[in-house]
């Protein structure tokens, strides 16, 4: 028995790893590609993640830098670096987590939404169908590296 591009009805994928009935081959590619979009935009958020920690950890390593400035006599240079940077704005009107906060508001969060709505209308809420399928092309049969399920 046939399942598209899966390959042979045997023992993987996992049922709600496989394409529900009508489900064609060019809509299981566009699933992958939304999936692989929503991914990318995961990575962007955790780089804008790292972006705030990083940012904030520069900023409060400013409190060293001005009271070492201050116990060597650069009271000029301490009072430039804590009145010009330390707390600083990092765009007009933002530190980062406020940046963190309207990402997720205005770009993550409905991509996420959108991404499983269309999911849930084009195949039943089943996630991975394209990678499920790739895996099973690619498996090597009764290799027990390459089985299709966990045990």
């Amino acid at each position: 028995m046939s399942t598209g591009r899966g390959g042979a009805d045997h023992d993987g994928p996992d049922p709600q790893h496989r394409r529900p009935p009508g489900v064609g081959d060019t809509t299981v590619d566009a699933l992958g590609a939304l999936s692989k979009s929503l991914e990318t935009t995961e990575r962007a958020r955790g780089h804008l993640y790292t972006f705030h920690q990083l940012t904030g950890r520069a900023d409060l390593g400013l409190d060293d830098a001005v009271r070492l400035l201050r116990e060597a006599g650069h009271h000029r240079e301490a009072d430039l670096v804590e009145h010009e940077i330390l707390g600083r704005n990092v765009i007009p009107g933002h530190w980062t987590f406020q940046i963190v906060e309207a990402y997720n508001a205005t770009y993550y969060r409905p991509f996420a939404e959108v991404e499983l709505e269309v999911r849930n209308r084009l195949a039943a809420g089943r996630d991975h169908l394209y990678e499920a399928e790739m895996k099973e092309r690619r498996r090597t049969p009764h290799h027990p590296d390459h089985t299709a399920l966990p045990d």
